[in-house]
């Protein structure tokens, strides 16, 4: 694993040691953890907003919804009798 170094309070390195001593987790494995978490949690902030900005716009919203429904139909193309008629089985 490529690596870097980075500075970080004394709070945190010790919040990171008491931790790590806890779990028996490396700290930068615990870092990485919290990291993604704050990462996915954003996106999907973000993408929350993004939503709801589009809903704010009628024409946008219909055209989006419009959308979802030309799509629904795939869920009923026949892809349950996949594995049955598969030749790659």
């Amino acid at each position: 694993m490529r690596s870097t170094t980075i500075r970080v309070s004394l709070g945190t390195r010790e919040k990171l040691r008491e931790i790590s001593a806890r779990t028996g987790e490396p700290m930068h494995a615990i870092v990485d953890r919290a990291l993604e978490e704050m990462w996915r949690k954003d996106f999907w902030k973000r993408t929350n907003a993004a939503f709801a900005a589009l809903r704010r716009e009628p024409d946008a919203w219909k055209s989006e919804q419009e959308e979802r429904s030309a799509w629904d139909f795939t869920l009923a193309d026949g892809i349950e009798n996949y594995e049955e008629n598969s030749i790659y089985l």
